[in-house]
């Protein structure tokens, strides 16, 4: 579940975030599809391996592109977005 990815990363969260089919929408796009399908890889409890091989990542990339998409997701415009 996406809402439960998003706590887990975003700093400080004010308000109830929106339902799933809707943070799906403003995730997709805000997000790259490589930054929205690791969000998808690490809700869905896969390996650091398994999205990798997914996404086509070696070790670097993976972690510099968690890294960023950690970054983008606690931006205030962003979190704004995410929240009813």
């Amino acid at each position: 579940m996406i809402q439960n990815e998003l706590r887990k990363h975003i700093r400080k969260l004010v308000g109830i975030p929106k339902e799933e089919e809707s943070l799906r929408q403003v995730l997709k796009a805000r997000l790259t599809k490589r930054e929205y399908k690791l969000l998808t890889g690490w809700s869905q409890g896969l390996s650091v391996e398994e999205i990798s091989q997914k996404l086509k990542l070696e070790g670097a990339a993976y972690t510099e592109l968690s890294a960023k998409l950690i970054k983008k997701l606690n931006q205030e415009k962003l979190k704004q977005e995410l929240v009813v």
